[in-house]
């Protein structure tokens, strides 16, 4: 069977959606009709997407948060795990989604798996919802007999990396609003008040200070160029967006971020915690060493520490053990190195890989929350000094009118 998009029209006249399974598009109209609804558009929800790929359901359907893929694979890994068949868990799973475009997915699934193929190649139609990295596991799974055992795994470390992602949006949701709410107050002064309070000094002969000529000029130009430079900035920023695409120069930036002091530690420990982690979870689930390298290296986000484990694999595969191997790259910690040698020489590399992932988290959470917290008081001290300087070159000429009044 194949799953169905419909649009119909109920008793009310109010226009319905939803998903429906059927061997043919005459079948769900007759199904429509059963319940009362008349059909208006029927197609292959297979069809649907590959029909809105320019448009809103690709930016919003075709991925799969952390949340609903933790979800969905919870969700299998405990109904594979109670021994029903595989195509009658990808059916209850459907059927407990409350998303339309998550229960068009696994019903499509369910039907690919439903003609014979297997769960990973039933994946392989949305790459963009489920990785690489997701898939090979799912495969190495279902080879080795342990599919509900490889989805737990996959289950656990789909909700820690949300649980990681969420701590840090937390920790930068006050830093931003602070800047946000200082920018705005800053620009309603210039704009709106400090003309008013600088106008009393428009009539005098007399030279006002450098400080308050300075404040002048940069309330009229606020005043006069705010949406001209605000659609500068956004267009600056779009047209960077679009610099970056082209490989060479996004490698460029990604190669300059390293340079910078502070950014270099928390750059390198975030990819190498997500490459430790990904290798753990993927050796542990049979994956062969090769090509869970080049899954790992692939869910790097910066393309210099990329290419660094491309190194890595290419060493491997030409005999060097992984410690060996990572420890010609520079970007990969000494910790790390030295825990991935331990691993191999006990023959439990996969635990240590974990652990070593869990150090570089646990050692980027205390240089995010160092980050932070020397930040808070930072930004408060620069905005008393900005706010100190427009008094200042206010109150200046101010002291001094007498003078310029004679």
């Amino acid at each position: 069977m194949t799953a169905f998009r419909y649009k119909a029209l109920n008793s009310e006249g109010k226009l319905v959606k939803g998903v429906l399974e059927g061997d043919s598009d005459r079948q769900v109209r007759g199904t429509l009709r059963q319940r009362h609804l008349r059909p208006v558009e029927v197609a292959e929800a297979a069809e649907s997407l590959r029909a809105s790929d320019s448009g809103r359901f690709r930016l919003f359907s075709k991925r799969l948060g952390a949340g609903d893929l933790a979800l969905v694979t919870r969700q299998l890994a405990t109904l594979i795990a109670s021994a029903l068949p595989l195509d009658e868990c990808l059916q209850a799973v459907a059927d407990q989604s409350r998303k339309s475009s998550i229960k068009s997915m696994m019903l499509q699934v369910r039907s690919k798996v439903a003609e014979g193929h297997t769960l990973a190649h039933a994946l392989n139609q949305f790459p963009q919802a489920f990785g690489e990295m997701y898939r090979a596991m799912v495969n190495a799974g279902e080879e080795a007999g342990q599919l509900a055992p490889v989805l737990e795994q996959l289950a656990h470390y789909t909700e820690t990396r949300q649980h990681t992602a969420q701590k840090l949006q937390m920790a930068l949701i006050y830093p931003f609003v602070l800047i946000a709410v200082a920018f705005a107050v800053v620009t309603a002064l210039m704009i709106f008040v400090v003309p008013e309070l600088i106008g009393i000094f428009a009539h005098t002969k007399k030279a006002l200070p450098p400080l308050t000529v300075g404040l002048i000029w940069v309330s009229d130009f606020m005043r006069d160029y705010a949406l001209i430079s605000l659609l500068a900035l956004v267009g600056i920023m779009w047209a960077s967006g679009r610099a970056l695409q082209h490989p060479g120069r996004k490698k460029r930036w990604h190669h300059f971020l390293l340079r910078i002091p502070g950014l270099r530690g928390v750059l390198i420990a975030l990819d190498s915690a997500r490459f430790a982690s990904t290798l753990s979870i993927l050796m542990a689930s049979g994956v062969p060493l090769i090509h869970a390298l080049r899954i790992a290296g692939s869910v790097m986000t910066n393309l210099v520490l990329r290419e660094a484990s491309n190194k890595v694999s290419v060493a491997v595969q030409e005999g060097s053990s992984l410690s060996r191997a990572m420890s010609q790259e520079v970007f990969f910690p000494p910790m790390m190195v030295h825990m991935v040698a331990s691993g191999e020489s006990s023959g439990d590399l996969e635990t240590m890989l974990e652990r070593s992932a869990t150090n570089q988290e646990r050692e980027l959470e205390m240089t995010l929350g160092t980050i932070m917290g020397l930040f808070e008081p930072a930004m408060v001290v620069f905005m008393g000094g900005l706010v100190l300087t427009i008094v200042l070159a206010i109150l200046l000429p101010i002291f001094d009118l007498n003078t310029m009044v004679r």
